[in-house]
């Protein structure tokens, strides 16, 4: 008897990988729609009585009530890394095994960072409107030597070491903070405690995972701290940076500006069916969307839908090992799960 599995926030681009690979052992319905207390209550009795497995991405809220509403659910399957979206106290209460991928679209991540940050400093976007703008005035757009800069680098996993790579080959300084030192990165990268790296680089790229602990580490007081000709990216997560004190800084010019691939309350800002829907259910959310939509107007922000992993060789990867994953845990195994 095939396996039923249900896969939420399925996307356009994963619609390859399914073509070219085929689950016989899987009976798998697809739904675009992110799973959450709402949406749990669309699925047939059939549905909720017999999946055994579930695949999200971080779009979907897997609380405790969605759990109950399962009743032989085996395994719950991230397609990311991260997986603060799934309360996984209440699937181990279950049994039920939680998986994630980890350390995929590195090298993805990573070009992507490097992109929003020649595009700032450059002044591409500004560059482009200009040229559009039939009104427009003598403007110029001068940028920096990306060569002469320093980039300080906050976190040195998988995706944070290859931008210090590629940082390097570009001919930066490059500043790094992690509890951990990497001994390969040492011949390019110097190590520096997190507040001198604030002080003292041009450009401060946010590659860390989000723990709950390390909620607004950059907030008004590091800002305060940066160059004001300095540049700040968050490729991460959302809940690392606030929003809000970034807006106040940029609108004060303590900062040049920013990239952000990722915010806070994300469903607000980029899922736009999903935001009338919601609208007036969350005042922290609601006030976070309102910052967003008003940093996007700033010429010297780029504000972009968290698709820095996004290339199709990195959503190839990511979803052969999901199902390296949940194959592995429905033979007995854990060598997947990277928790």
């Amino acid at each position: 008897m095939a396996i039923k599995m249900l896969i939420f926030d399925f996307r356009d681009s994963e619609k390859k990988f399914f073509e070219e690979n085929k689950f016989d052992n899987f009976d798998i319905t697809f739904f675009k729609e992110s799973l959450n207390e709402d949406t749990v209550n669309n699925l047939t009795e059939e549905q909720l009585e017999h999946t055994a497995v579930i695949s999200v991405f971080i779009d979907s809220e897997v609380t405790q009530a969605v759990i109950d509403k399962f009743k032989n659910l085996r395994t719950v399957s991230t397609r990311s890394t991260g997986i603060d979206h799934i309360n996984h106290r209440a699937c181990v209460d279950k049994n039920i095994d939680v998986i994630n991928v980890g350390s995929y679209g590195s090298r993805s991540v990573a070009q992507y960072t490097m992109g929003l940050m020649i595009a700032l400093i450059r002044k591409i976007i500004p560059a482009s409107r200009y040229v559009l703008n039939k009104d427009r005035a003598c403007d110029t757009f001068i940028g920096r030597d990306i060569s002469k800069l320093t980039i300080g680098v906050v976190g040195t996993g998988s995706i944070g070491a290859a931008v210090c790579k590629l940082a390097h080959a570009m001919g930066m300084k490059v500043l790094a903070y992690d509890l951990v030192h990497r001994q390969e990165l040492l011949e390019e990268v110097e190590y520096f405690d997190f507040n001198e790296l604030i002080k003292q680089s041009d450009v401060i790229t946010l590659h860390v995972p989000y723990t709950g602990e390390n909620y607004h580490m950059i907030s008004s007081q590091q800002f305060k701290m940066m160059k004001k000709d300095a540049y700040i990216i968050n490729t991460s997560r959302g809940e690392i940076l606030d929003t809000i004190a970034l807006y106040d800084a940029i609108n004060a010019k303590e900062i040049a500006g920013a990239g952000l691939d990722v915010v806070s309350c994300e469903t607000y800002s980029f899922k736009c069916n999903q935001f009338s829907q919601r609208l007036g259910e969350d005042m922290i959310c609601m006030k976070e969307a309102e910052t967003v939509e008003k940093l996007a107007l700033m010429p010297n922000v780029i504000i972009t839908p968290h698709i820095a992993y996004e290339t199709q060789d990195a959503v190839d990867y990511l979803l052969e090992m999901t199902f390296k994953g949940i194959q592995d845990c429905i033979q007995g195994g854990s060598k997947f799960k990277n928790l």
